[in-house]
């Protein structure tokens, strides 16, 4: 019920502020019997139903036991067809929902894998052969694309952005758009290591990441490294946003669609009530000390 009524009332200011818009006045043609949030809350809740199959959660569930609650609903087919609609509508949303998280002033970056086919059959790959590209993580070489995320101490994402496979953790690019206006401290792996380590620490934000084995070793506080030891809470959401959440599989038949699904499985992820979270308080470093 909270996701209908957030994602009716970003609809109903959307559209008032669309018909101040003169480039929005145009009338639009076959309007669909279902207004775009019942399509939105369709779309982000399929994240949350434990469906692995859009078409059986949208031919099984909501047609049949959720019928009641929308009932002019439309054939599956025509809901595929209207997809490319909801996209830009799932961005603004989802950027909403980012803005809303709380700035802790302490934040884990990471970049998550994509794949969209298995190795074996990329050369035959057809959906993405255009934009996905090949890529190398700790566990290997992928096809596909990177889902970089900055979340806070509390779990909550921050930013994203979605790039192709081949692109690296530490892209200037990349990284400029992540952690801009952000103050504080970020933490990261040593895949992070950047150049840009003093544009960040005048901005107000210091980026604090392990070295590499060839690398000299450097002091730092006890503080930051016992924060830097809780860096695997970036994968922990990784890791809910493959299991408990369908943002990652193989059987897309559309990159327009395929990014529709992924923007709402991180919306999902926003509602989702137990975010893993770290604290440290002082006392405990004093503990350990």
């Amino acid at each position: 019920m909270s996701l209908f009524i957030a994602i009716d009332d970003f609809c109903i200011a959307l559209q008032t502020w669309k018909q101040t818009q003169p480039q929005f006045k145009s009338k639009v043609t076959n309007t669909p019997t279902v207004n775009d949030s019942e399509l939105l809350t369709i779309l982000v809740f399929y994240q949350c139903s434990g469906y692995k199959c859009f078409q059986y959660y949208y031919q099984n569930l909501v047609a049949n036991d959720m019928r009641s609650y929308f009932p002019q609903l439309i054939s599956y087919e025509r809901f595929v067809a209207l997809l490319p609609r909801l996209l830009p509508g799932l961005y603004v949303f989802l950027k909403m929902q980012t803005m809303l998280s709380r700035r802790s002033n302490q934040y884990f970056i990471d970049s998550k894998k994509i794949v969209v086919c298995d190795n074996r059959r990329i050369h035959s790959h057809r959906v993405f052969q255009d934009s996905a590209k090949r890529g190398k993580t700790s566990t290997g070489w992928f096809y596909g694309f990177k889902l970089h995320l900055v979340i806070n101490n509390y779990g909550q994402i921050i930013n994203f952005l979605f790039t192709q496979g081949n692109v690296a953790d530490n892209n200037k690019d990349v990284l400029k758009y992540l952690l801009a206006g952000l103050q504080g401290q970020c933490f990261a792996d040593k895949g992070y290591l950047s150049t840009l380590f003093e544009e960040f620490y005048l901005q107000g934000l210091q980026l604090v990441t392990k070295v590499r084995a060839k690398m000299k070793n450097k002091l730092i506080k006890l503080s930051d490294y016992m924060k830097l030891r809780k860096r695997a809470l970036i994968e922990s959401v990784n890791d809910i946003l493959t299991s408990v959440f369908d943002l990652e599989h193989t059987r897309h038949r559309s990159p327009v669609n395929a990014l529709a699904h992924m923007l709402s499985a991180l919306i999902a992820y926003c509602f989702y009530e137990d975010k893993p979270a770290v604290f440290i308080e002082h006392n405990q470093i004093l503990l350990l000390a």
